[in-house]
């Protein structure tokens, strides 16, 4: 097992990582925000005290605050939570009114929200898509190649030459597919079918659960069902088809993250497999020792994080806001300023809980108290006990 890197490079990683992608992410509002013809009032990235900070000859103020846990770009008239007109707003002059983000159309307003979470996703395609770009696409068919003794593969009657055709309800196109939804049900039974001589057959399987450490002693619980592919090659391929495995690899990752936050809400994994700042940094840092490749991919990965968690319907987060732009676009009038006050307040609420959750979770990982601890401040059945 390798050593932890340490706080400076756990410190400089997490800066490394959210840094750029917390900018990018506001940049994106801010782009957008200026097409449409909004001015923006202040960028910061972080929260809390200005640490430094100028103003550009838009009137904009660009700064680094104390916090550097998001950002935010504040559009002029944007004066409350729920960017609703005021009489603060109708008393501006016609003018500057026209600039504000409120004197917008609803398309406009809802594209200058959207911008944040798509800039982010588009951070992670460029990645993933440079990644196959340079060193290539990994083709592993779905044909079964070795199958373990004893391994649920063999109970299940798996042979070697069967072609995976579906699994999970979902149908199967490469090794890579069976290797991500096994992993991630550990424990539960899966609907297979199989191709042997032009047949198809029903294969009912339950993968074993294993735990996998990485080198700095990371575990993982994950799904094992004991196969091996018959073959794998590396195929060079032009930007278009790059592009096109970096939509398909992005997708895959979302869909493990929705079925993540699925298990957990229905109890099929723990809350404290959640993580939180803490555990941001901490993998981050060990990334960052591990070299470059490694580091950019974990990025790509924090990236899609952020852009999918953005756009979760929860009033605070980009989501929220384009949630009641839906509903404004149905309806043909805004939702009320109470509505809004109040949908505002149960997803702030929401959001700090869940920054309570996973710091707590964080803490207990690093071994700072136990996790009896974690347990008494949280249930039993909160901590898996």
């Amino acid at each position: 097992m390798m050593q932890q890197p340490g706080i400076l490079w756990s410190l400089a990683g997490f800066l490394l990582v959210l840094g750029p992608l917390v900018f990018l992410h506001e940049l994106g509002h801010y782009l957008v925000g200026r097409w449409c013809g909004v001015k923006a009032d202040v960028f910061s990235i972080g929260f809390g005290r200005e640490i430094i900070g100028w103003t550009d000859r838009r009137g904009t103020r660009w700064k680094i605050s104390a916090l550097p846990l998001g950002g935010y770009v504040q559009f002029a008239g944007d004066m409350s939570p729920t960017s609703k007109p005021n009489a603060q707003w109708l008393a501006l002059p016609a003018a500057e009114r026209n600039r504000t983000f409120q004197a917008k159309a609803l398309w406009q307003r809802a594209l200058v929200v959207l911008a944040g979470p798509l800039t982010n996703l588009l951070v992670a395609l460029v990645i993933l898509s440079g990644f196959t770009l340079a060193y290539g696409k990994l083709v592993v068919s779905p044909v079964v190649g070795a199958v373990s003794a004893g391994s649920a593969a063999q109970q299940a009657g798996v042979q070697v030459g069967d072609r995976i055709v579906a699994l999970g309800g979902s149908k199967v196109d490469t090794f890579l597919d069976i290797k991500m939804t096994v992993a991630q049900h550990p424990g539960e039974r899966l609907d297979m079918v199989v191709e042997r001589a032009g047949k198809r057959l029903p294969l009912p399987i339950t993968p074993t659960t294993r735990s996998d450490a990485d080198r700095f002693g990371n575990v993982q619980k994950i799904g094992f069902i004991g196969i091996g592919p018959a073959s794998v090659q590396v195929v060079r391929v032009g930007p278009v088809d790059a592009v096109i495995d970096g939509g398909r690899q992005m997708a895959g990752i979302v869909d493990m993250m929705v079925t993540g936050i699925g298990q957990i809400v229905t109890g099929k994994r723990e809350v404290r497999e959640l993580g939180g700042p803490i555990k941001i940094a901490k993998f981050s840092g060990e990334q960052l020792v591990s070299g470059w490749q490694p580091f950019v991919f974990f990025v790509a990965l924090i990236s899609i994080n952020l852009g999918f968690i953005n756009l979760l319907p929860i009033p605070v987060l980009d989501g929220g806001h384009l949630a009641f732009y839906l509903a404004e676009a149905v309806f043909r009038r805004p939702v009320s300023a109470r509505g809004q006050e109040w949908a505002f307040r149960t997803g702030l609420a929401l959001v700090v809980a869940l920054m309570l959750i996973v710091t707590v979770n964080d803490v207990a990982s690093l071994g700072l108290f136990g996790s009896g601890t974690a347990r008494q401040l949280f249930g039993a059945k909160i901590f898996g006990g």
